[in-house]
């Protein structure tokens, strides 16, 4: 076991000990494993040591543990060949890679293969070739001739390979268990950019291209489900969490598309005829001072708290709660422990749907104009809230430049000049001064969004705006007119 991070003035080396050898008890360790060596070190500045009072001097005691307690390898080269699918990668030339540890025997290029699932026991089995194998030296790939058992390659030649998939001999069948995948939780939808900024900025911006990449990603992320909707120019995306689907947006982002996306909605499934919903298992490290606000804030958001443990001047709380309670959550959370909590959390199970939760209690500044925000009108502006732009921005009718404190919309005009005239009143001629825009990240902008609410991403800008920019028609959708 390695202890991380020890070099930190706020290290708990021998409480983080105590939780991992309570953890290896819950989950039944052998007395082996409970008493498997442990060393501390510092991966940042390359040291570790047996004891956590000697820092050490290099990563050398690491290296030798590792070679002294871990064996080589037990494989049988002399059975037929076998091997899980662990991770997948793709290639535009060979398309989807498999990549897996030999279990047993040996695997040659161009040897026929079958392909067969432990968890789909009923479904043919499919037939491929080993067109191409590679070993692993370092953080490269080196193509071989043939592979034995124990070692770790990637393979080409199966179309449809996918995680938990077993490659084996066609004479000897046999699927290897593994952890079935869980199923998409949380969904996006990803469309055109029809704002009247479209095109200006981003490389790929047709709804073809933006087809082809989410389809291509579904390629080699298996957790991913990528389905037509109800317009030609979109496509709903399923994925494990908001953070999964935002690295995706980033990911796109940097790579010159331009599209927009909804805000994430929970998936829910219907079992004996309930509504049933994704609950997070949430974890928190926060200030004694800050725990009363944590705990208001999270109750409000339907979640059930599970066990609360004093750790030093901080305490750390865990709870159940629902997927969509913690969207948005963690601006108030940052807010509420002044920056110095942490939180985490990981898909726990289905429950009954707990009701409603208010999304968000503020209001969004909407430009009323399409131009360039000016000092004069940001002046004006920031008196009724706070401001995520600041002046010489092009803004456009419809794109939320700003929060309000209040639950309505408010509807600015920050493009609006001073008029100038002859007449001069004391004071009149003041430079004035602008508080600095709030910057607002991509993961803080997905939590920001109300449900009639887009975010215009492209390689250069993050805009969030109105599904309906105009703004009689906006309001004629909002009291019901047609």
């Amino acid at each position: 076991m390695v202890v991380n991070k020890i070099d930190r003035p706020d290290q708990r080396i021998h409480e983080v000990v105590d939780e991992v050898l309570e953890l290896l008890m819950d989950l039944d360790a052998t007395p082996e494993q409970l008493d498997s060596p442990m060393l501390f070190c510092s991966a940042r500045q390359g040291i570790c040591s047996y004891t956590p009072e000697n820092l050490g001097t290099d990563l050398i005691p690491l290296f030798e543990t590792i070679l002294q307690y871990i064996p080589a390898p037990e494989a049988d080269t002399d059975q037929p060949f076998q091997m899980l699918v662990s991770s997948i990668d793709y290639n535009d030339f060979v398309g989807r890679i498999a990549i897996g540890r030999i279990e047993r025997g040996v695997l040659k290029q161009n040897q026929e293969i079958a392909v067969c699932n432990y968890h789909d026991p009923e479904s043919v089995l499919r037939k491929a070739k080993a067109t191409a194998i590679y070993e692993f030296e370092g953080l490269s790939r080196k193509p071989v001739a043939e592979s034995t058992a124990g070692n770790i390659i990637a393979m080409s030649g199966i179309p449809d390979v996918t995680i938990g998939d077993t490659i084996c001999d066609p004479a000897a069948v046999e699927a290897l268990p593994f952890v079935k995948i869980s199923a998409p939780t949380m969904e996006m939808t990803f469309s055109v950019n029809d704002s009247p900024y479209a095109g200006r900025e981003g490389k790929f911006v047709t709804s073809r291209q933006l087809r082809d990449r989410l389809f291509r990603e579904m390629l080699k992320d298996v957790s991913l489900k990528v389905t037509g909707s109800d317009t030609s120019e979109s496509f709903n995306v399923a994925g494990r969490g908001e953070m999964s689907l935002s690295i995706l947006i980033e990911t796109m982002r940097r790579e010159g598309y331009e599209f927009q996306v909804s805000p994430p909605r929970v998936l829910y499934q219907e079992i004996d005829g309930k509504t049933y919903e994704p609950v997070e298992r949430l974890v928190v490290d926060v200030p004694g001072d800050s725990v009363g606000a944590v705990i208001e804030k999270l109750g409000q958001r339907k979640a059930d708290m599970l066990e609360m443990t004093p750790v030093g001047a901080r305490m750390k709380i865990e709870f159940l709660i629902p997927a969509r309670g913690l969207f948005g959550y963690r601006n108030d959370f940052l807010t509420d422990t002044k920056g110095e909590g942490i939180m985490a959390s990981v898909f726990d199970s289905y429950a009954p749907y707990k009701g409603d939760i208010q999304r968000r209690g503020t209001g969004s500044m909407i430009s009323f104009e399409t131009g360039e925000s000016i000092t004069y009108g940001l002046y004006n502006a920031q008196e009724r809230g706070t401001l995520f732009i600041g002046a010489g921005v092009p803004v456009y009718g419809g794109m939320i430049i700003g929060v309000s404190p209040r639950s309505e919309d408010i509807n600015v005009n920050i493009c609006k000049k001073k008029q100038l005239t002859n007449t001069r009143a004391s004071g009149s001629d003041e430079a004035l001064r602008l508080v600095p825009p709030r910057q607002m990240s991509l993961e803080q902008c997905l939590e920001f969004l109300a449900d009639d609410e887009l975010l215009e991403v492209t390689p250069k800008s993050l805009r969030m705006r109105k599904r309906i920019l105009d703004h009689e028609k906006r309001m004629k959708s909002i009291h019901g007119k047609k």
